[in-house]
């Protein structure tokens, strides 16, 4: 060693769950550009590579797995918790097997692991969606919502109150929420699932689709959940979204026309679409039919009034400030530059203002 030098800074070492999807991908790569060491959770021999391809060491397993567990949250600092069960419908036991009993493992195993000393989860904005009515520029003040119609945000909910609620159970053990809207960006599964709505002729603008909403990039999503591992205050929620402010026709069109998909402008009235979507999840449950209805009431709650969300709190306690902004991430994806050039309205809505 040369006179006067430092030995270098060991590296800082984080536990991913859901590491082979679509954002826990993004995320360890985020980490590793960072410098950081990952493990990350694996339950198939597809997610084993999938981590690995990105650079994370695979811990074999699942949320149900003491063992693994524990192997993979040894020398860990930090926990990013970001698998979840999303689907717009199902029963209830399912989404709580995942997105409650789940993060309850996983938090009770990071308890006990010495020198682990923070938790951040993500969570969803949904988690303070009710009954169907518009909820603008809502922020962290409201409270946690459940409804028999909403396994997936209610399921989320309960996750997330587990989650803070153990906060600064042993001490140095923080925990923390972080509450993306609606996440996209390329390779983002749920596009996949509009295209073949849409050539299947089964889709329709709910309420006409000029409702507000809140959006949020998978790399804006990354960048928070690195931000909050140093910045963020234990047993806090923070929403976080892109900068602008859209509306679902000028999103859902924007991100089809990345397919070079052109939705047919057919519209159905809310209260018809949420009739219908009653109807049809009776029917699935009394026929025991597979797969999904082709309209649900969670998937109705989740798009069909206006939702939009205030990041006040995050640019103030994490110094979140959106990197990718809807036009540059439209960009990268399929067509970019000339899909949003091409969409009707991809200007967005004028977002409110963000303090500074």
């Amino acid at each position: 060693m040369q006179p006067n030098s430092q030995p270098a800074a060991a590296p800082r070492t984080a536990f991913v769950t859901g590491g082979s999807g679509f954002v826990g991908s993004r995320l360890i790569t985020l980490l590793v550009s960072h410098g950081w060491q990952v493990k990350a959770l694996a339950r198939s021999r597809a997610a084993i590579e999938a981590v690995q391809r990105v650079g994370a060491m695979s811990i074999y397993g699942d949320l149900t797995d003491a063992r693994a567990l524990r192997s993979g949250l040894e020398g860990c600092e930090v926990v990013f918790h970001v698998a979840a069960h999303f689907k717009l419908w199902g029963p209830r036991a399912v989404f709580d097997q995942v997105n409650v009993e789940g993060t309850r493992a996983l938090v009770e195993a990071a308890m006990a692991t010495s020198g682990l000393r923070r938790v951040i989860g993500v969570s969803a904005a949904a988690v303070v969606m009710g009954n169907p009515e518009p909820m603008l520029e809502v922020d962290e003040s409201l409270p946690l919502q459940t409804r028999d119609f909403a396994p997936y945000s209610s399921s989320k909910a309960e996750g997330e109150r587990l989650l803070l609620a153990a906060n600064s159970r042993r001490p140095g053990f923080e925990t923390i929420a972080i509450r993306p809207p609606f996440i996209w960006g390329p390779d983002m599964p749920t596009l996949d699932h509009m295209v073949e709505t849409v050539q299947a002729g089964r889709f329709q603008w709910v309420g006409g689709g000029g409702q507000a909403m809140s959006t949020c990039h998978v790399d804006n999503l990354c960048e928070a959940l690195l931000l909050a591992v140093d910045r963020g205050r234990g047993g806090e929620a923070y929403f976080v979204s892109d900068r602008e402010n859209g509306t679902l026709k000028s999103v859902v069109s924007a991100l089809l026309a990345t397919r070079g998909v052109v939705p047919k402008d057919r519209a159905v009235p809310f209260r018809m679409a949420w009739m219908m979507a009653g109807i049809m999840g009776a029917a699935w449950r009394v026929l025991g039919r597979d797969g999904e209805p082709p309209i649900t009431r969670q998937m109705l709650r989740l798009i069909g009034k206006p939702f939009t969300i205030s990041i006040a709190k995050a640019r103030a306690d994490l110094g979140y400030v959106p990197r990718v902004s809807f036009a540059e991430g439209i960009a990268t994806m399929g067509r970019g530059t000339h899909a949003a050039q091409a969409v009707p309205g991809l200007a967005r809505s004028t977002p409110a203002p963000i303090a500074p």
